[in-house]
């Protein structure tokens, strides 16, 4: 079952403050934090280690909050994410930050910070620049598993994955720009990411070979060459999960982006190349986008499982 662990008006002496004169002396601080877990295990079992332990998370939150001068209380409370995201098993914190005796002539109560941060918008946070909202949104649709990142280039959607437990196949034909997603995996402790150059345009009797049946779920974002889709139709396991989103002719007319109109999808073009795909979400239309709003489809399908023998 999951739950909630509750620390209310946990206090400390922590150095906050914007001028020197206000760090230069330890202030009264308080926090109150709200913890969602899963507590099923702890409650069958009455063991303290099947259960997230309030008194070290008191400890820790003591430790961070002491442990160097902050300008702001936001930045304090940005630390205290970090580190139980990193070394609590929780899902979502919500935490109240506050100065007990702030340094302000009409202030007779407190003053301070309130946030509430999911563990994935908390790893979101960490990749930049962002996955793309569809991937976000889409997500519990993807199987667990191995996931293809199509044209992943600098890999935001391919560390993106990896952070959520996916193994990933990262494949483009840039080889610097797959070089510095590697990179980055292994700086992010992300040892799930495979790359792999690989011109995916080469074209009969030399197209690039994506396996058969290989994989659980394939990502393609802001890239359209037609001949490869039934590669990644032959490239899914039955049950896998196409997931899916580039430009459409409109964009092309709003914004003239891409350069070029062929790069476009055509009206339910996309629809079209998936035909043998179960379609779970299409959307053609205006989106948001990293820099306003786009013209895009979006596309989630599922390839049909194979049928049970008799």
């Amino acid at each position: 079952m999951s739950g909630k662990i509750f620390i209310e008006r946990l206090e400390f002496r922590g150095r906050v403050g914007i001028t020197p004169e206000e760090r230069s002396r330890p202030q009264p601080l308080a926090v109150d934090v709200e913890l969602d877990c899963q507590l099923d295990a702890a409650g069958r079992s009455d063991r303290l280690e099947n259960t997230v332990d309030y008194a070290t998370i008191a400890r820790r939150l003591v430790e961070v909050g002491t442990e160097k001068d902050t300008h702001l209380l936001e930045a304090m409370a940005e630390r205290l994410f970090e580190m139980l995201f990193r070394e609590f098993p929780v899902e979502r914190v919500k935490l109240w930050l506050r100065k007990l005796h702030p340094p302000l002539v009409y202030v007779t109560g407190s003053v301070g910070v309130s946030l509430e941060r999911s563990r994935l918008a908390h790893r979101l946070q960490q990749i930049d620049p962002p996955p793309a909202p569809f991937l976000v949104q889409q997500l519990h649709r993807l199987p667990k598993g191995t996931v293809l990142d199509v044209a992943a280039g600098g890999g935001r959607h391919s560390l993106f994955l990896a952070a959520q437990g996916y193994h990933v196949d990262a494949i483009d034909r840039d080889e610097p720009a797959l070089a510095r997603l590697a990179s980055e995996a292994r700086e992010r402790h992300l040892s799930t990411i495979t790359t792999r150059t690989l011109d995916l345009e080469r074209p009969a009797p030399h197209e690039p070979n994506l396996g058969k049946e290989t994989y659980d779920g394939i990502v393609v974002f802001f890239y359209l060459y037609r001949s490869l889709v039934p590669h990644l139709m032959d490239a899914l396991k039955p049950g896998g999960v196409l997931i899916y989103e580039t430009f459409t002719i409109d964009n092309y007319f709003h914004h003239k982006h891409p350069r070029r109109w062929e790069f476009c999808l055509a009206p339910n073009e996309l629809l079209r190349l998936a035909s043998t795909l179960q379609v779970l979400h299409y959307d053609e239309g205006a989106h948001e986008g990293g820099h306003g709003s786009v013209y895009t489809a979006q596309l989630v399908a599922q390839k049909p499982a194979r049928p049970s023998p008799l």
